[in-house]
């Protein structure tokens, strides 16, 4: 009987140890500590229920069940403005052709009726911008025949300069010709006069037929107290555009303030000057310290604000890649995230304006094209022929069109790999039209020299580039044919060799290939770049996805991205790399079997030894990577 009691009892024990580890094996998972350099990474990071090594698979039925959705009603086409003009491609050549060859087959995508929400204002922008671009193509065709000069005034320049000392009745506009890009910067030297107590800079968008004013895409305000001490100082930063007027401005001093988020990881506000000026003004008065042959007025400036009557000064605004940051006097003041379709490179003007005794403008860091013509080693950078009926790997590098520099430095690095230059991998730009015709005739003629650029029938807004994901897709499977299609951007570092040796050992269907991110939810902030409607995703948490800076689907799924979009099937959705989670999972929804292969040595931010992708590389780091790999032949890092 006893031994009969003490069986059950070792039974019970057994239940109840099996349930206690399957309930532990249900809570959640502790997140990876490894962060990207954003703050949207934050709630994106790598999660550990995904396998590390990038030689295990995880098996999509067992990481999440399916979702249930409200139904919606299927999307219908409609009729777009500006549409049919983005079409008229008539005098062009078979081979100028070559640089719109998704266009055809992106057309229904772009007439759905439930396109993402900039498409229209995207394709309205882009066909004024296509019709000026084939004037200027005409016309650059008709000079050469008849050995005339081309269309004046279209090389970028990298520096431009005001004229000199002014002041500033009605302000002064200096032009940047091709917009701004990332390290791009704007010096300003100047004497606050007092007249109105405060100044203003303002850099402004290309202006648009119909448009009654451009956009300002960063007002910076500044407001001094003048004679009366005992009002406060502060900086205003805001934006404006002619559909929602002005946004929602960032003031500095801010008091009080909470969840700051930091901006390429600097604070919006200058943390040493709220903290000086929380104390009031009642301890400036406390002068022990202060040299005579300073005023009252510049101590107060050197300790809290940066700016004061008839004190010179010098700015710095530089381009991040989060937002513009301004510097004063060698010393951070404030950070300002860009907001939706306010990028730096639509950025055509600075104005300088107000109560201010200026002395110079300097912007450089511009975007610079070089010349195709005079390029030594022009025909080994163009796109080789492609041999094969079906290639192996096809890359599609999104990019902007003022980023010249950049797409130069992949050109010299790693699509030199010789998997590359013998066919076997194709690697493409995908780029939106700009709003700048000088821009857009640089690029049409970067396009036609090295072959490796398809133009987009869109402006280049952040949220339109979920339909660039859905252009490398068509090309990976209707153009290019290929087993793999891998989407990295034009500031990523690509290991071609490793991308290859790894994917010998992948499946070569259902995958897919990079930093697998799961358990991580929308961003609900309105203000945040990121920012994602209930409407748009109702769910608490986004199905598993793949960081942007790089990853590999296979070919089947690529298929089933371009029908699913071309028959309205998919949901469009503003987030690329989360679109592309959300399509893999209606792909296995459909009882397809996916395999999600995790890869650490991807990184999202910045570079680390043994890296199979580096992101945020500047040309010269990617250069630099590329000369160490061929000298040491060792993936190391540059810093």
């Amino acid at each position: 009987m006893r031994k009969w009691y003490g069986g059950l009892l070792i039974i019970a024990l057994g239940m109840m140890l099996f349930f206690l580890y399957n309930l532990k094996g249900m809570q959640p998972q502790k997140q990876s500590t490894k962060q990207s350099a954003y703050n949207f990474f934050n709630n994106h990071a790598p999660d550990d229920s995904i396998e590390r090594s990038s030689n295990l698979p995880v098996n999509s039925s067992k990481v999440e069940p399916k979702r249930v959705t409200k139904p919606k009603k299927k999307a219908y086409l409609v009729h777009v403005a500006g549409l049919d003009d983005l079409y008229g491609t008539k005098n062009l050549s078979k081979g100028e052709m070559v640089s719109v060859l998704v266009w055809d087959s992106l057309r229904t995508v772009l007439s759905r009726s439930d396109a993402l929400d900039e498409t229209a204002q995207g394709i309205k922008e882009a066909s004024v911008a296509w019709k000026e671009l084939l004037s200027t193509i005409e016309k650059d065709k008709a000079s050469k025949l008849n050995m005339m000069d081309g269309p004046e005034n279209k090389n970028c320049p990298f520096s431009v300069t005001s004229p000199g000392k002014a002041e500033l009745d009605n302000g002064i506009t200096l032009d940047l010709p091709c917009g701004l890009v990332v390290d791009s910067s704007i010096t300003v030297i100047g004497i606050p006069n007092g007249q109105n107590r405060s100044f203003q800079f303002d850099l402004v968008g290309q202006e648009l037929e119909g448009e009654p004013k451009p956009p300002v895409i960063l007002h910076y305000n500044v407001s001094l107290p003048g004679e009366n001490m005992t009002e406060e100082p502060y900086i205003v930063q805001n934006t404006w555009t002619s559909d929602l007027g002005w946004g929602k401005e960032e003031r500095c001093p801010a008091h009080g303030s909470a969840n700051i988020q930091e901006v390429d990881g600097l604070v919006p506000c200058n943390v040493q000057a709220v903290r000086s000026n929380s104390k009031g003004n009642g301890n400036f008065g406390q002068a022990a310290s202060i040299p005579s042959n300073i005023s009252s007025e510049s101590a107060h400036r050197n300790a809290i604000f940066p700016f004061a009557e008839g004190n010179p000064f010098t700015s710095t605004l530089w381009v991040g890649s989060e937002g513009f940051h301004m510097t004063v006097n060698g010393r951070h003041e404030t950070s300002f995230a860009y907001r939706e379709k306010l990028e730096p490179w639509l950025v055509s003007s600075i104005k300088v304006s107000g109560s201010l005794s200026l002395l110079s403008i300097l912007a450089k860091g511009l975007p610079v094209t070089e010349d195709n013509y005079i390029v030594a080693d022009v025909e080994n950078l163009k796109a080789p022929s492609i041999p094969r009926k079906r290639l192996i790997l096809l890359i599609g590098v999104f990019s902007t069109g003022n980023n010249f520099e950049r797409r130069m430095a992949l050109r010299r690095s790693w699509m030199q790999y010789e998997a590359v230059r013998s066919g076997e991998v194709a690697v493409r730009f995908f780029i939106g039209l700009h709003k700048n015709n000088r821009v857009n005739f640089e690029l049409w003629t970067e396009a036609q020299a090295y072959g490796d650029i398809q133009l987009m029938p869109f402006v280049d807004y952040y949220s339109l580039i979920s339909l660039k994901t859905i252009a490398i897709c068509i090309m990976g499977t209707k153009i290019i044919p290929s087993k793999y299609i891998m989407k990295t951007d034009d500031d990523a570092f690509v290991r071609i060799d490793e991308v290859l040796s790894s994917l010998k050992e992948k499946p070569s269907k259902g995958l897919l290939y990079g930093l697998i991110s799961s358990k991580s939810s929308p961003q609900r902030d309105e203000g945040s770049k990121w920012y994602i409607s209930e409407e748009e995703w109702p769910h608490d948490t986004y199905p598993l996805w793949a960081h942007g800076p790089g990853y590999v689907i296979s070919r089947d799924i690529a298929k089933f991205v371009v029908n699913g979009h071309q028959e309205r099937k998919l949901q469009l959705f503003k987030l690329e790399d989360v679109a592309m989670g959300i399509w893999i999972e209606q792909f296995a929804n459909g009882g397809k079997e996916v395999r999600y292969m995790n890869d650490e040595r991807f990184y999202n931010a910045g570079c680390e030894s043994n890296y199979v992708l580096a992101h945020y590389q500047s040309p010269r780091m990617v250069l630099c990577l590329w000369e160490k790999l061929q000298k040491e032949r060792q993936p190391v890092c540059c810093e």
